[in-house]
């Protein structure tokens, strides 16, 4: 197999870059670019760090994050499995992506910045639901963001009303295939309650 191995060989491949791509990059978050995250209930957050790369979803019942100001989020770092790779991440290497999805849309907003992590008790407090909040919140400072084209949504059919998850496995199976002894038709039946329990 042949690598593309320079910036030059990869451009070449290409035509140029269409001028909406780069026209519709903002430096910070603009009223019409607010509105969409405000909608947005679910988020990929991406990380680098000395291990490599990290790619978590993060969900909420209303924002998945909070507009601090123009250029600051806050995303709360709810409970979860507790293996803090994200967060280790970001400890280490400040560098952040946020993907922002709203159900049904066929565009996705993505935000490119910088992120520190805070257990500060007056902001932590300040995300309390079903009297519990999070253990830290992710202060990110917006350096970019910008709309994606529908293309991949529209190809994947990712929002097609038909439910595709007969033939897939279930997050049991995932552990058994790594543990054989591992049960994992107890642990499937009882996960939509767990997972329910530790929301907040």
């Amino acid at each position: 197999m042949n690598t593309i191995d320079s910036i030059e060989a990869l451009e070449a491949l290409y035509d140029a870059v269409v001028p909406a791509a780069l026209t519709k990059v903002a430096r910070q978050i603009t009223p019409l670019y607010r509105q969409w995250i405000e909608a947005s209930r679910f988020a990929v957050l991406s990380t680098v760090g000395p291990e490599g790369t990290d790619a978590s979803p993060r969900g909420d019942d209303g924002p998945v994050v909070r507009i601090a100001d123009a250029t600051t989020l806050h995303l709360a770092d709810w409970r979860g499995n507790n293996r803090l790779d994200s967060l280790r991440n970001i400890v280490r290497d400040p560098r952040v992506s946020l993907m922002f999805m709203v159900p049904g849309c066929n565009n996705v907003v993505r935000v490119n910045g910088r992120a520190a992590l805070t257990a500060d008790p007056a902001l932590t407090a300040s995300f309390e639901k079903s009297g519990k909040q999070p253990k830290a919140v992710i202060v990110i400072t917006v350096d970019e963001l910008y709309f994606q084209c529908a293309m991949a949504i529209m190809r994947s059919r990712l929002w097609a009303a038909e439910v595709e998850t007969a033939e897939i496995p279930t997050a049991g199976q995932f552990i058994k295939e790594m543990s054989a002894e591992f049960d994992a038709s107890a642990y499937d039946s009882g996960y939509p309650a767990y997972a329910k329990e530790r929301m907040w």
